[in-house]
């Protein structure tokens, strides 16, 4: 699988996810399914689970259309977990009919994806472990911030959401997600470094954002001050050379 391709997948299922007009929970575990564990899985070549069910049609060869049908199994089983009403397999084969161009997928073939994409995430008596997800963290940390201080009503969720997107599309930055306490912790403090920059350029007044967000991550998560710096850093180092890029591209795009 090289880059490309995955890139192309995580994209689809983040914007399938808006199609859909899933919750970010649901979107974000959908993402954890099929990011950290499902194409991991894969680009290990299972042995194990080849062996004992065989090469599936889906998987062999792998293609871009059957990645994006993956995309979406991993967002109908993250809405079985989230939802009280999940979403339909009528309305996935839907969106599948319009958004992938290389294969038509039946409503069968759905059901046979969700059965390799389990087998796949090694599910033992039912059990997902769909709650070790960042989002979750990053908005737990949120509420307890906005509770605590005026400053945490002035970072937007939708940002630091972003901010997650763009880490997901290579697999250098979606690493990170191993670690979901500590990431989350991380982007609350690049945005409190955005706004440190924001304060020189706009009218933002400084006993706005002054705040020792770093100490108080450390009391409620034990992560040290230095570490979430240094990791919020590298997270904006990376969103900036993305940004740069796509508008480099779009700029092309014109020329």
């Amino acid at each position: 699988m090289n880059a490309e391709l995955r890139r192309s997948a995580v994209e689809f299922l983040i914007v399938s996810s808006l199609q859909l007009g899933v919750t970010p929970v649901v979107k974000y575990t959908a993402l954890s399914i099929f990011v950290e564990r499902f194409l991991p899985s894969i680009k290990n070549n299972n042995r194990s689970l080849r062996k004992k069910h065989g090469d599936n049609w889906l998987l062999q060869p792998l293609r871009q259309c059957n990645l994006q049908l993956f995309a979406l199994v991993s967002v109908w089983v993250s809405s079985k977990i989230h939802d009280t009403r999940p979403l339909s397999v009528q309305s996935l084969k839907s969106l599948g009919d319009v958004a992938i161009k290389e294969q038509h997928y039946t409503t069968r073939d759905f059901l046979e994806a969700e059965v390799v994409l389990l087998q796949h995430l090694q599910v033992l008596d039912f059990e997902i472990g769909a709650s070790n997800v960042a989002y979750v963290f990053l908005e737990d940390f949120l509420i307890r911030l906005r509770k605590l201080a005026r400053v945490g009503d002035l970072v937007k969720l939708k940002a630091c959401m972003d901010i997650m997107d763009v880490l997901y599309e290579t697999e250098e930055t979606s690493v990170l997600y191993n670690s979901p306490d500590f990431l989350a912790a991380a982007i609350l403090a690049c945005f409190f470094l955005m706004l440190s920059v924001a304060s020189y350029v706009i009218s933002v007044p400084k006993q706005e954002h002054e705040f020792p967000l770093l100490s108080w991550v450390k009391f409620v998560s034990s992560f040290k001050e230095e570490d979430t710096l240094e990791l919020a850093r590298t997270i904006l180092q990376h969103v900036l050379k993305q940004t740069t890029q796509e508008t480099c591209q779009l700029w092309e795009g014109k020329g």
